[in-house]
Formats: C-alpha cells, sequence, structure tokens
C-alpha cells in the first residue's frame, strides 16, 4: 500500500499544531517549517479542513488550527481526508477476458481475488482506525527536542 506525500504532510502539520497548542498557524510558515511546496501544502490543509480535522480562521494573524484533541483523530481519519475512502483494490474482472475468459463459464460469483483484496483493504483500514493522532504523540514526547524545536520554528 502506498499513499501520497499529502498525508505524511498532513500528519506532521497535525501534530505540529498540537505541540503549539492548536495553532492559529498560516499555511506558508506550515510549508516553511518542513521545505514543503506551499500551494501543495495548502491544499492538503483544504482537505483537512473539509474533513473536520483542522479549522481555517481568517485575518492576519489567522491560519490553520486543530478541530478536535488527537485523541480523537485516527490515523484513518487523515488517509481518507487526503486520500478519500474508495477502495484500493478496483477489479477489473479480468477473468473473463482472453482465452482463459472464452474457455470458462461465466462467474457464478464473487471473484476470488476481489474477495482477498476487500478482506485486506478492511484489515488496513481497521489498522489505521485502532491508531489516533495522540498515541504518535505520545512516541514523540520520548523525543523532548521534538517540541521544543516546533515551538521555536513554528512557535
Amino acid at each position: 500500500m502506498r499513499t501520497s506525500k499529502g498525508v505524511e504532510w498532513a500528519l506532521h502539520t497535525l501534530l505540529n499544531l498540537d505541540m503549539l497548542g492548536g495553532g492559529p498557524v498560516g499555511s506558508g510558515r506550515l510549508a516553511q517549517a518542513h521545505a514543503l511546496p506551499a500551494s501543495y501544502l495548502s491544499k492538503q490543509l483544504q482537505r483537512l479542513v473539509r474533513a473536520g480535522l483542522l479549522t481555517s480562521v481568517p485575518g492576519a494573524r489567522g491560519g490553520f488550527r486543530l478541530a478536535r484533541p488527537l485523541t480523537d483523530i485516527t490515523l484513518r481519519d487523515v488517509v481518507e481526508a487526503i486520500e478519500g475512502d474508495t477502495q484500493l483494490f478496483q477489479c477489473g474482472e479480468i477473468r473473463c477476458r482472453g482465452s482463459i475468459g472464452e474457455q470458462s463459464p461465466p462467474p457464478t460469483g464473487t471473484c476470488a481475488v476481489e474477495s482477498a483484496m476487500q478482506r485486506a483493504d478492511h484489515a488496513w483500514r481497521e489498522a489505521l482506525q485502532a491508531q489516533s493522532l495522540a498515541g504518535i504523540r505520545e512516541e514523540l514526547d520520548g523525543t523532548p527536542h521534538i517540541g521544543k524545536v516546533v515551538r521555536a520554528v513554528l512557535g
């Protein structure tokens, strides 16, 4: 399974905002903090706003802030905010094509490959749902310099 860079960027942004006490921080500053393309990060931030993970604060001192605590944000929330919630595997029914498809009776049930991939997709989403960003934050707290650096750069 591969996710876009936007998922990583979104996760770090949410964690950084929490280390600052929630924000608000402008998108340009957030992008600069990790040398990310500001326009692309801005798109990810808007997706997080639409998903209810961030709020946008207007004005000169505005920016983005957490919409809810990290205990209420799971990895699944972030992945689906950035990537969408469509299934990872799309069955093209190739079992019905070509010489094999021509020489086989029409299938009567679900493709076994599709079923296996759906089970794997479900397990992956359940694993993402089981992990909150608060758990990741706890791991980061074991490296105290990270919070200090985030506050120095963004605070």
